[in-house]
């Protein structure tokens, strides 16, 4: 005879094990395309404006190069300020509400904006106007030690160079135009100063901050009889380089930039660090950084090589003879 309560027993084993599949495993498995969007990761940018096609499909390459293809593995969103640097503490702001995995930002106000907005989230960086640890990005170059990591460059010196340089392209030049942001180019404005000095050449400082502020500079130093316009880096000047190049050269006269580029656009002669370089080895940082480093460990890099270009279709629409001596010193020489 069966022990009492033993058909019972015998109906809630049954139950159980109907149902315990389903209690194991209460949802089904996700799609393949699911998974695969849930390991996607997310790159923000940020800076006064869009990066130019060039230098992101750069950025975008190198990525897919090291692993992280955009589309699948990665995903870039882009934010900026639309030329006004002053607007990026709100841009800034406004991107950490899509929870990026690593900020990229270009340029020194850029840098400060993302720099308060996050002490959390990493942030890779290419500013070649700053030092980063006077401005308390980092402890040292070498163990960062905090959020931001990256390719900066703060050499004064350079702007000394490429006032040498110009006044070796322009004979008797006795009045030079600086044109940049007062904040972010302090460093290039007193060096410049200085070096002028040492030339015996008058200098005088226009505001660059915005377009709106390079046009109406670049006619001030027209009307003020200047000889040359030596304009600092930033990611405004780079972006509009085609327009400021045209500007000057419509003006008669003759300017000098950081970066190829702006030969390239028209300016008569560039001396300065590759930034399509440094934007290859930010694409590393960023991918290390997704592969699980901190950029407090990451070293913060300089540029390695400067480069001379002379553009000598402007030259001669200016009148200026390049001497046979500054062409053998040139990287590259553009007819």
């Amino acid at each position: 005879m069966r022990p009492a309560g033993a058909g019972t027993v015998g109906v809630y084993h049954a139950i159980v094990a109907l149902l315990l599949p389903f209690i194991l495993s209460p949802f089904p498995a996700p799609p393949a395309d699911a998974q695969t969007a849930a390991k996607k990761v997310q790159v923000a940018t940020l800076g006064s404006t869009p990066i130019p096609p060039p230098l992101y499909e750069i950025l975008r390459q190198t990525l897919a190069q090291l692993g992280y293809p955009e589309g699948q593995q990665v995903g870039f969103v882009q934010h900026h300020a639309d030329g006004e640097p002053s607007r990026l503490p709100a841009v800034a702001d406004s991107l950490l509400r899509g929870k990026p995995d690593v900020i990229f930002v270009r340029g020194q106000a850029a840098v400060a904006a993302a720099a308060r907005a996050t002490a959390t989230i990493p942030i890779v960086a290419v500013d070649l106007e700053s030092d980063p640890i006077a401005l308390g990005y980092a402890k040292t170059l070498a163990q960062p030690g905090g959020n931001v990591t990256g390719v900066f460059l703060d050499f004064p010196e350079l702007s000394g160079k490429q006032l040498e340089l110009l006044r070796e392209i322009v004979p008797g030049l006795s009045r030079v135009a600086l044109v940049g942001d007062r904040d972010g180019n302090a460093a290039q404005f007193r060096a410049a100063a200085q070096a002028a000095q040492a030339l015996g050449v008058q200098t005088q400082n226009f505001k660059g901050r915005t377009m709106v502020e390079i046009e109406a500079s670049l006619e001030a130093a027209r009307r003020s009889r200047a000889g040359a316009v030596l304009v600092f880096s930033s990611p405004v000047v780079f972006y509009n380089s085609p327009r400021i190049a045209t500007l000057a050269r419509e003006k008669r006269l003759a300017s000098v930039g950081v970066f190829v580029e702006f030969a390239e656009a028209g300016g008569i002669l560039t001396y300065g660090p590759s930034l399509r370089d440094a934007y290859r080895r930010c694409a590393g940082y960023v991918a290390k950084i997704l592969n699980g480093a901190k950029p407090a460990a990451l070293p913060i890099e300089r540029p390695e090589k400067f480069e001379l270009v002379i553009n000598m279709k402007t030259a001669k629409a200016l009148g200026l003879a390049v001497p046979e001596s500054l062409l053998r010193r040139a990287d590259q020489i553009l007819e």
